[in-house]
């Protein structure tokens, strides 16, 4: 089988969670025998070009770091595996109106339709419109969806039958130790700090959760993963303005030996994100045995079960830290439930063999709405 995954910025993975994925799945699917093909963005002004990366082919496409660069750069992924012979996955419904240029050419498509992207606060009224039309068109021109959480799966039933939908969410490999002087040249020792992975956005309620550890002095920090510009960016400036002393902000870490550390090591893992499905941040801490303390919504709460503590504001969310201080025998309760939460439903041999399970249906099938899939 051949596959094309579209929709991120390409491997190796330097981004985000969609980018880890594509770059896991990617290789499993390698290793596998399969021939895999990625769709890389690159520095405007290059020419298109191909290459490879660990038996991986990538299609390099120049295209600039912007929205606008962004749609130009999947317009031309799209159109150029069109002329492919293979199966389509695309990571992501952003451009998903391109994905009719499949069904034009009987072209088999698989779209992983991430979280209900138009509901983030960051974009604006136009901009949410294009999503929306995105998402309603994807849901329409690809041949399958996959949802990453039950609650998306509920969500795209809105624009199409169960039937057409699988659910498969993200897995991530366990940790079960990682070297301590990782840690220490940031002066952090194990079990002594809290930590945050998000990127610095309103939904993830970055603010909150800084605010709440804030309060007052704690004696251990809060350690803060991502790449903040306060000076460009009026969220990021808010949030470091309302940091006291003992939050400390680390920028961006894409060492994947160092995040894995920076986990491992952490007394819990705080989580705040409120827009979308299955986080890979929040099931890389169930990997890590954290004990985890999240925003409660529907989507946290299918992810992290009935072993993680759950808040809806800064003065709750104080006052579970303060609780969990009081009680250090708690967090290893939960530490324990995040390991079980992880078996049961997100271990990454699972996942990624519930994707070559889907894709292989399609890529044999010659009637591709035929293909009968379901659940992980």
């Amino acid at each position: 089988m051949h596959v094309l995954i579209l929709g991120t910025r390409g491997v190796p993975a330097k981004h985000g969670g969609f980018e880890t994925f594509a770059q896991d799945l990617a290789l499993y699917l390698k290793n596998r025998g399969h021939q895999v093909t990625v769709y890389c963005q690159i520095e405007s002004g290059d020419e298109l070009g191909e290459d490879a990366w660990r038996g991986i082919r990538r299609i390099l496409i120049p295209a600039k770091q912007t929205p606008f660069g962004t749609i130009a750069f999947d317009f031309a992924a799209n159109w150029h595996s069109c002329h492919e012979k293979g199966v389509i996955l695309t990571l992501g419904y952003n451009t998903g109106i391109f994905s009719f240029l499949y069904r034009f050419r009987h072209i088999p498509s698989v779209m992983n339709m991430d979280g209900i992207e138009w509901k983030r606060k960051k974009w604006t009224l136009l901009q949410r419109g294009w999503l929306r039309i995105n998402e309603w068109t994807a849901a329409r021109a690809a041949n399958h969806l996959v949802a990453d959480n039950p609650e998306i799966v509920r969500h795209l039933l809105r624009h199409t039958s169960p039937g057409k939908i699988s659910m498969i969410p993200y897995g991530a490999t366990p940790v079960l130790a990682a070297p301590v002087r990782l840690i220490q040249r940031y002066g952090l020792n194990p079990k002594n700090y809290y930590i945050l992975v998000a990127r610095p956005e309103p939904e993830n309620s970055i603010l909150e959760i800084v605010r709440a550890y804030s309060l007052k002095r704690r004696g251990i920090p809060l350690v803060v993963l991502g790449s903040y510009v306060p000076k460009s960016n009026r969220y990021h400036r808010a949030v470091m303005y309302a940091a006291g002393p003992e939050v400390k902000f680390l920028g961006s870490v894409y060492d994947g030996d160092l995040v894995k550390a920076l986990r491992f090591h952490a007394k819990a893992y705080l989580h705040g994100h409120t827009v979308g499905g299955t986080n890979p941040s929040l099931v890389e801490a169930l990997a890590a045995g954290n004990a985890v303390i999240a925003r409660d919504n529907r989507f946290n709460r299918w992810v992290a079960g009935q072993g993680a503590r759950y808040f809806t504001g800064s003065d709750d969310l104080a006052e579970i830290i303060d609780l969990l201080e009081s009680e250090p025998s708690s967090l290893r309760i939960m530490e324990a439930e995040s390991r079980k939460r992880h078996v049961e439903a997100f271990t990454q041999d699972k996942i990624l063999s519930a994707y070559e399970e889907l894709l292989l249906q399609f890529a044999h099938a010659r009637d591709f709405s035929s293909c009968d899939v379901g659940t992980v």
